[in-house]
């Protein structure tokens, strides 16, 4: 059997954290990782080449980007830009896991990128032809990549959400290490990981809603202090599960985005799967 079983074993979500989930319409459909509703099978095609721990090329030359985790960047001389910490290690999991074996492409929302690569959950193809390894699911679990949804990329965000929470309690991979850990929502702390993808852990002390964009403050001084915006347009995301993010506060809460400075640091939220419920 593959790695599809211990998937389904996860649980202990809270109803809170599960509605959250939900906001976009998101199922745990048992052991697949798939909405069925949402995702239609793509390519197969054995992989020739893994350029890092969340890409690959089929034999086609079709290039797919793994839907919904993120991982590792590998060093990139254009932008001098250095390699982030177990880059090396990531991209040697993916080629372990997937080189030379024949997989299949799952989609959901846009196929393509705007570079043409396929955004896709991703399954290698057992010898009796049936759907074996999940890999997103894989490579969290190894503690090699993170999660890290975008609209549309639909996968079962709960199960990848209790694998990371897994690696990160036992220091699998990227959590042995302060680059990837969860930062705290103090803002002089934070305005250092600015212009930077970030996870950020704490409690929303209170929330606002300003001509219908939504602010999720995490100190007293929002001219300074942590905040979390939705925009107007974002918001029928969240109330389209009958999640309210104006009920939110005192929550504490896990959300991952990017870190701009705008008065003091904020992430602008834009869907629900990049928000964890803790308490």
């Amino acid at each position: 059997m593959g790695v599809f079983g211990d998937y389904q074993k996860q649980g202990g979500l809270t109803r809170r954290k599960a509605l959250v989930l939900g906001a976009a319409g998101l199922t745990v459909f048992g052991a697949t990782g798939l909405r069925a509703a949402d995702m239609k099978p793509g390519e197969t095609g054995r992989v020739i080449r893994v350029i890092d721990g969340d890409s690959f090329v089929l034999e086609d030359g079709l290039i797919i980007r793994l839907a919904g985790i993120e991982a590792p960047r590998t060093a990139l001389k254009s932008k001098k830009r250095e390699a982030w910490p177990f880059a090396g290690e990531s991209r040697a999991a993916l080629s372990g896991l997937i080189n030379k074996r024949e997989v299949q492409l799952f989609y959901g929302g846009e196929s393509r990128d705007r570079y043409g690569r396929a955004v896709a959950q991703v399954y290698t193809i057992a010898a009796n032809g049936q759907r074996d390894i999940w890999i997103q699911a894989e490579m969290v679990r190894l503690g090699l990549a993170r999660v890290m949804p975008w609209p549309g990329e639909y996968a079962d965000i709960a199960a990848l959400y209790a694998l990371e929470a897994e690696a990160r309690e036992k220091g699998r991979g990227i959590w042995s290490d302060p680059f990837y850990a969860p930062r705290s929502p103090d803002p002089n702390a934070l305005a250092q990981f600015v212009d930077s993808v970030q996870i950020v852990e704490g409690i929303i002390t209170s929330v606002a809603d300003v001509r219908g964009q939504i602010y999720l403050n995490f100190g007293a001084d929002y001219r300074t202090d942590f905040t979390v915006a939705i925009a107007k347009k974002n918001v029928k995301r969240f109330t389209a599960g009958n999640i309210d993010p104006l009920a939110l506060e005192g929550a504490k809460v896990r959300v991952r985005g990017w870190v701009e400075l705008i008065n003091g640091p904020m992430i602008w939220l834009n869907q629900p799967e990049r928000l964890e419920i803790l308490s």
